[in-house]
């Protein structure tokens, strides 16, 4: 079987011919498997790898799934037989074996700095200004390309062979990802680097993904019942620094590589001609399989073209298959680069160009009146179908009665919508100044749309609501909410089918799912005989839980899973909270005012109570066994401790089991009580309150860890 080695080297290479014969013969392995076992194994390495290169680096694929698979387990059956003609680049050697330890801190090769910023033409031209000064020159081309909204990578080659990959960190050190980043296809785990003469290299990128990919996996995750992902920017940085490289090769990331930072050339060689600009460099990369923007990136000459073009791109940004925030305008040639130098922020021969937020005008038709899980009562627009960033928007959220008085909103006004980034959409404004006097106030009702309860509104929030459990609207969100993981965990219940139950009358509430008329679910679709017997085990199972799950299953509007531990500790029967009052409540450690008031306003009312006896009269576990009971004593016993942010190398209940194992205690906010909050991604408010406070010491996961590990140790 005649091999051509030159197209295992340069991706773009193939010619159309190369790649007939190349598939022709790869699929005939799966027919006859015959021949040289080293030149077949070559040959099968060499498929996949083009395949992989055709389908992330330029999106065209060009096998099917059916065929790639194929040729896969192929590949993996014949090292396995074979185990000597295994390389390092193999394909099969991206996957890697069980979950990654801690991430290790690794030195970047050069710091990772930010970017300056600018906003508008006059930002650009004063830029192009400092530049010129700098460069000591009235020339100087620029290359401009997107800025993928992403999370920062570097990666770095030695001797042609992906060696490591790390996040970007604080810019001088960041997290060793690298078995991670071997999961992303799209990023070669060999080039011929050497031919050049180049014997180490640290390449830039973003981490991203596609935005068909996202919005699928977003859909898998609601069917089954879990929480979508906010955006592609949080999803890609969260999924890289998952410590299970599985999952992180089930998310579908991407990558596009955007700067040449660092290389080492081998003795005898010099500088390849195309590492002398930018520009250059990014399509030599490209030619070697690497996942650059080289075919979205532009060279001008005049600052006046750049200006222009960035107009133009931001036109069609969204045509785009990955989220862009902007364009990055770069000096292209190198040695410019290095004359104009930088500061300790950032680069002084690069600058983003941030798009403006997308906003349109529309017409407000009218307001509705929304009720969510816990009863809060949200207004929410009804606005002539208006396209913004890609979406065509009919709904817009008003938040709450303060927010339309303030803004002084109305039916009929013409209105400012917003829509920046993910953020939900929202009206900027009204337009007053196109008013006829016919526009109407909004006029926010005194009970319940659902069920005709009165609203009722404490005097230190803005929203109203319906705290009536049965009203029907919320039975349903409050049903998915008792069946979920961190409540009674009844495994198969998701939302699909407590939204199916509920419309076919078999589920009416939350006591319902133990009275559930099996007989009437016979010939629905989805339902046989092996689905309804793991539905009922897991009803079943459900009753032995523990009383604090029982607790937060109820939906109780301000208490979450640390709360319920607490109220649960502290009864032997969840009958007792109904005779607690409000300065009893205040007594328990983490539980405020606000807390208390709740607890006791859900206990008050008769039909709550109702559900709670069907629950007992169905044999749900409503005791604690464990009243008065100390935890056990461990290394952190007397510290208390929070998490805020998206945590990415444990899931939150297992790092508050962490907590609770070595006899620590979980707090619900951020008070003078908490001794350390743990800070994941995009920390927000209970960060910001932490510092203000000065006495609670602030940890990274890592810092987490280590003070766990110390502590066991």
């Amino acid at each position: 079987m005649e091999i051509n080695a030159k197209s295992s080297l340069l991706c773009n290479m193939y010619t159309p011919q190369e790649e007939i014969r190349i598939y022709n013969q790869a699929k005939q392995l799966l027919a006859d498997n015959a021949g040289n076992m080293n030149e077949e194994i070559t040959l099968l390495r060499e498929t996949i790898n083009y395949a992989d290169w055709k389908y992330y680096v330029q999106s065209n694929p060009t096998l099917s799934d059916a065929e790639y698979d194929g040729l896969f387990k192929l590949l993996k059956h014949l090292e396995e037989q074979y185990p000597e003609l295994v390389t390092a680049d193999s394909p099969t050697q991206r996957i890697a074996k069980g979950l990654s330890e801690r991430f290790p801190t690794v030195s970047h090769l050069t710091p990772m700095l930010s970017l300056d910023n600018t906003y508008n033409a006059e930002d650009l031209t004063d830029w192009d200004r400092r530049c010129k000064e700098l460069a000591k020159t009235e020339t100087i081309t620029y290359c401009v390309e997107p800025k993928y909204d992403g999370a920062s990578i570097s990666v770095i080659y030695d001797n042609g062979a992906l060696s490591r990959g790390a996040t970007r960190g604080d810019g001088v050190m960041g997290e060793d990802v690298t078995s991670n980043i071997r999961q992303i296809k799209a990023i070669p785990l060999s080039a011929p680097l050497m031919q050049y003469g180049i014997s180490q290299i640290e390449i830039r990128g973003e981490i991203v993904i596609h935005k068909n990919v996202f919005e699928a996996y977003n859909k898998q995750r609601i069917a089954e019942g879990q929480s979508p992902l906010a955006n592609p920017r949080n999803a890609a940085s969260g999924t890289l620094r998952i410590l299970d490289p599985t999952e992180v090769r089930k998310r579908g990331l991407n990558a596009l590589l955007y700067s040449i930072s660092d290389y080492t050339l081998a003795e005898g060689f010099e500088m390849p001609e195309q590492l002398k600009t930018h520009y250059d460099s990014l399509q030599w990369l490209y030619s070697m399989g690497f996942p650059s923007p080289a075919k979205e990136m532009k060279v001008f000459t005049h600052i006046d073209e750049v200006i222009a073009y960035c107009a133009e791109f931001e036109t069609r940004r969204d045509d785009l298959p990955f989220e862009v925030d902007g364009l990055v305008i770069k000096v292209n040639d190198f040695a410019l680069q290095e004359q104009m130098g930088m500061t300790t922020h950032h680069p002084r021969w690069a600058v983003a160009y941030k798009f403006k937020a997308r906003q349109a005008t529309s017409k407000l038709r009218r307001v509705e009146f929304q009720v969510g899980r816990v009863g809060t009562i949200t207004p929410v627009a009804k606005i002539d179908p208006v396209h913004i960033g890609g979406v065509t928007v009919t709904s817009v959220s008003l938040f709450n009665e303060d927010v339309v008085r303030e803004k002084n909103v109305r039916i009929g006004d013409t209105v400012l919508v917003e829509r920046a980034g993910d953020v939900i959409p929202y009206i900027v404004k009204p337009l007053t100044e196109l008013r006829t006097g016919e526009e109407e106030e909004i006029k926010f009702p005194t009970h319940c749309p659902a069920c005709a309860s009165e609203l009722e509104k404490q005097q230190d929030e803005a929203a109203w609501r319906c705290i009536n459990i049965t009203c029907p609207v919320q039975v349903v969100e409050r049903m998915i909410h008792f069946a979920s993981k961190d409540a009674m965990d009844i495994r198969t219940m998701g939302n699909s089918n407590v939204q199916k139950f509920y419309e076919l009358g078999v589920l009416p509430d939350i006591p319902g799912m133990y009275h559930i008329d099996w007989d009437k679910l016979k010939g629905q679709s989805g339902f046989g005989a092996k689905s309804v017997t793991n539905l009922q085990a897991a009803i079943e199972q459900s009753k032995k839980q523990p009383l604090y799950r029982v607790i937060f299953g109820l939906g109780i509007r301000h208490v979450g899973e640390n709360t319920s531990k607490i109220l649960a500790s502290a009864v032997s029967h969840i009958r007792e909270l109904y005779d607690w009052d409000i300065e009893k409540l205040s007594t328990l450690q983490d539980v405020g005012p606000k807390v208390a008031n709740s607890v006791v306003d859900f206990f008050a009312i008769e039909s709550n109570r109702d559900a709670i006896d069907k629950l007992d009269a169905a044999g749900v576990n409503l005791i604690n066994e464990h009243k008065g009971q100390q935890p056990a004593a461990g290394q952190l016993t007397g510290k208390t401790f929070l998490f805020t942010g998206t945590l990415s190398h444990f899931k939150r209940s297992d790092a508050e089991a962490m907590v609770e194992q070595n006899g620590g205690t979980m707090l619900g906010g951020v008070s003078s009580k908490l001794n350390y909050l743990v800070v994941g991604e995009d920390a927000g408010s209970k960060l910001e309150k932490a510092k203000k406070l000065g006495t609670v010491n602030i940890l990274t996961e890592q810092e987490f860890l280590k003070l766990v590990a110390d502590n066991e140790g």
